[in-house]
């Protein structure tokens, strides 16, 4: 069965191991999740599962969605999020109805970890971009945080009507969709439901992640988790 559940971001803190290795690790409150729908090739042309996560207040949630739980015998539900499957047998090992807790993590080593990054707002480039900013010698006009000239950049031949694609100017920082690749799954709390992967992960504290198994490893874990070693 494929790994995956919705959590929640508890906080950082720090592990330590039974040879005293201090590792710092994100906690997070994994599941439980419901199955509330399973997609198949031949009834939606794709192979994928749904979990629900999180109780809410009826009063909070919608007819739809509480009738749409309730046809998988559970109460209405905070965050729904589908996860793709190769095919229709990966399918086949949900049930629909079903409980996933944070044991289906209990053989699994490395994972990815999907979130929202925090919002900083407008930014300007030297934050955005790590620009170094103008001179703050004697002499230089009283802007240095700016971004400098960008009229030589109007097209590749450093004329024309418009400034180039792509260049990098102040905008909105953060609030993005971002993916932690290859976590290394430090330890698991079954009664609990928590999950500590080393590192850190996207987002502020409660919010919601996606968690599966990493589904494309670097060579060095690649080659610890055909080997061991």
């Amino acid at each position: 069965m494929p790994a995956v559940l919705i959590g929640r971001k508890i906080g950082m803190t720090r592990y330590f191991t039974e040879n005293d290795e201090n590792i710092p690790v994100t906690v997070i409150e994994a599941g439980p999740c419901a199955v509330t729908q399973i997609k198949t090739e031949e009834s939606d042309g794709y192979s994928a599962v749904q979990l629900a996560f999180g109780d809410a207040k009826p009063r909070r949630s919608t007819m739809p969605v509480m009738g749409h739980d309730a046809k998988a015998g559970c109460t209405p539900k905070q965050v729904h999020r589908e996860f793709r499957l190769e095919n229709d047998e990966q399918a086949q090992d949900f049930e629909f109805g079903q409980t996933l807790d944070v044991s289906v993590f209990e053989d699994v080593k490395y994972v990815d970890v999907v979130g929202q990054s925090k919002g900083k707002g407008f930014q300007g480039p030297m934050k955005l971009h790590n620009f170094s900013g103008l001179e703050a010698s004697h002499g230089v006009e009283r802007k240095h945080r700016s971004a400098g000239s960008i009229g030589g950049h109007s097209t590749n031949l450093g004329t024309g009507p418009k400034i180039k694609k792509g260049k990098r100017m102040a905008a909105r920082m953060g609030g993005e969709r971002i993916t932690t690749r290859n976590l290394d799954v430090v330890s698991i709390d079954p009664e609990r439901n928590l999950l500590l992967v080393k590192g850190p992960v996207p987002g502020a504290n409660q919010g919601i992640l996606f968690i599966q198994n990493a589904k494309r490893l670097n060579k060095r874990k690649t080659r610890i988790a055909k080997t061991g070693a």
